[in-house]
């Protein structure tokens, strides 16, 4: 194994639990220290407040109408996403794409956690201003959603430099002749 090999699974690893410490740290001072099952709503900022949401469906909402179901179904699918991400960090070379998986990854697992102890994601950040309002969410919902972020753009970014395409390899050969 190259060193870089090495070095992308200890940053995905490290990530990983990093991730799901203070995801589930988050979740357990919010229900049991600040008790907002209790209190439901607390404003911190004109545009930022702790709501209570017990998430029984997917992001957005979707697919919630599986009911009890979705407490097994959405689990094992997200454990099989882990698995198959936890294969791409042991072949990836390149330290953010493997940061990202990791921060998924622990991501995905919080909330796994969430349904199987609670029956339910435990949603509690909501943003809003303005009359617009962006659905309540958690600290591993943030680092998933970072993560794809970071993918999205390290696809979008080319690595492999300066490209030689037919039409400029023409146009250099027919300066050459001139």
């Amino acid at each position: 194994m190259t060193g870089s090999a090495r070095l992308c699974r200890l940053l995905g690893a490290a990530l990983f639990v990093l991730v799901l410490l203070i995801d589930q740290v988050s979740k357990y001072w919010i229900l049991y220290r600040f008790n907002l099952p209790e209190r439901e709503t607390v404003a911190l900022l004109p545009f930022l407040n702790f709501t209570m949401v017990w998430n029984r469906a997917i992001t957005f909402g979707m697919l919630g109408g599986l009911g009890a179901a979705g407490r097994i179904v959405f689990p094992i699918v997200a454990l099989l996403i882990v698995v198959l991400l936890a294969v791409w960090i042991a072949r990836t070379t390149r330290p953010w794409v493997a940061g990202a998986l990791g921060a998924i990854m622990g991501g995905a697992v919080g909330n796994v956690i969430d349904r199987l102890h609670y029956g339910a994601v435990v949603d509690f950040i909501h943003a809003h201003a303005y009359g617009w309002s962006w659905p309540v969410f958690n600290l591993a919902d943030a680092a998933i959603d970072c993560g794809v972020a970071v993918l999205l753009i390290d696809s979008l970014t080319d690595r492999r430099g300066p490209r030689t395409t037919a039409l400029s390899g023409t146009l250099a050969g027919t300066e050459k002749e001139r």
